[in-house]
């Protein structure tokens, strides 16, 4: 079987995390948006750091319309749903509380903190943790996304997420393959700071992003699983079994998970902090 792992031109030969599992497959790095590539060549087309896809959405949604669902993992049907945040209003499961602000209206009063974004981001690009005191600067925020183009997402913000950070759980397959912490990223009163160089400054990505200790090993609780397990069989019922899948949770006031983001298009996997990731997810794209 011949296999791409889609990257973007930033990323020409792929992320280091996906090293080893490209290695085992011979798979061949290329940019999704090379006209150059013949992804009729490859039998399996698998996205990966296609970490830019959020600036051209359009462009992007229609290249994988064009490679097609025989090729292309996930599906272009799981990629369209999961490109734009809204989709957590179609989930059956507990999702974070979310407001949808489109352009022309206003940012709807918060209680107490509370996390703007856009519906279509990666990285916490435009990304910001508020408080009444700082609401103007969240108001010039949403400004920002409508000008965009974009719909602003606001969340309150969950106190678990400084005290336990977010718990990502991996599937490869049709399987859990492992569980990761990380810390919460946003500091009280701005917009996620982005990267000052590099990369991450051409991505707009919030420099926490590139933090070394960001991501730890780590566990779920049973009702965690049960509830991730859920939401890959609606994912599946849904789009068919998707190649992979990361779950990000937090707990609410509660102490009850709820989802924070679902990860089908560029997920970091961390296959590198848990042995033997590598090998199943080999397994997994020729299983697909």
């Amino acid at each position: 079987m011949r296999v791409a792992f889609a990257t973007c031109s930033l990323f020409p030969d792929g992320w280091d995390d996906d090293q080893s599992a490209a290695s085992l497959l011979s798979a061949e790095f290329r940019s999704w948006d090379d006209p150059a590539v013949d992804w009729e060549r490859f039998d399996r087309v698998v996205l990966r750091s296609v970490f830019d896809y959020h600036h051209r959405p359009d462009e992007f949604l229609a290249w994988c319309r064009a490679v097609g669902a025989e090729r292309l993992r996930n599906s272009p049907e799981l990629v369209a749903f999961n490109a734009d945040k809204r989709y957590l209003s179609e989930l059956s499961a507990p999702t974070v509380p979310t407001t949808y602000v489109h352009a022309g209206e206003p940012l709807p009063d918060q209680p107490g903190e509370f996390v703007v974004k856009p519906s279509v981001s990666a990285g916490a690009r435009d990304t910001g943790r508020f408080s009444h005191a700082s609401r103007d600067a969240a108001v010039a925020l949403v400004g920002r996304i409508h000008a965009r183009g974009g719909v602003a997402l606001v969340q309150p913000y969950l106190a678990d997420v400084d005290r336990s950070g977010e718990t990502a759980l991996v599937f490869l397959g049709r399987t859990i393959s492992h569980v990761v912490r990380k810390r919460a990223i946003l500091r009280a009163d701005e917009v996620a700071p982005a990267a000052p160089d590099g990369v991450g400054r051409e991505l707009e990505v919030a420099h926490a992003m590139f933090d070394d200790d960001l991501v730890v090993p780590g566990d779920a609780a049973p009702d965690d699983l049960r509830f991730a397990e859920r939401l890959l069989a609606e994912v599946s019922e849904r789009f068919g079994a998707p190649l992979y899948l990361r779950v990000d949770l937090v707990r609410n006031a509660e102490e009850s998970p709820v989802l924070l983001e679902l990860e089908a298009i560029d997920p970091v996997l961390y296959l590198e902090l848990t042995p033997g990731a590598d090998r199943t997810f080999a397994a997994a794209v020729l299983a697909s």
